[in-house]
């Protein structure tokens, strides 16, 4: 499985990376929204773990822009964010996720995201 980590901050990146890369997963990052773009037009991917509060272009604005793109059909986008607020995780999955999680990330709670389950 080949995962995108998208966040702005450095260190919201290493912890999903590190449990994807333990379960097998090739992890490829982006600093932004802006990146994310241009990875998912450059290369193929199986699911997109994408932060959604970033400045400038938003994890919500990528989303849209990935859903509107008929050749990225099938891809598999998950939110992850700080915000808990019922009306903020309903507009998250009405921009078109498929799944969202909460920071901090925990490993269980990924791999289902993801549709994996953990390694015995």
């Amino acid at each position: 499985m080949k995962v995108l980590i998208v966040d702005d901050q450095e260190i919201n990146r290493i912890l999903p990376r590190t449990h994807l890369e333990r379960f097998g997963a090739q992890v490829v990052e982006a600093e932004d929204g802006p990146g994310a773009l241009a990875r998912l037009a450059a290369e193929p991917f199986d699911v997109v773990l994408l932060d959604i509060s970033m400045p400038g272009l938003s994890g919500i604005d990528v989303c849209r822009q990935v859903r509107a793109d008929p050749t990225l059909r099938g891809l598999r986008l998950i939110a992850y964010t700080a915000h808990a607020f019922q009306q903020t995780t309903d507009e998250i999955m009405a921009a078109g996720f498929d799944a969202l999680l909460l920071k901090p990330i925990r490993r269980d709670s990924l791999l289902k995201a993801l549709g994996l389950s953990t390694p015995d």
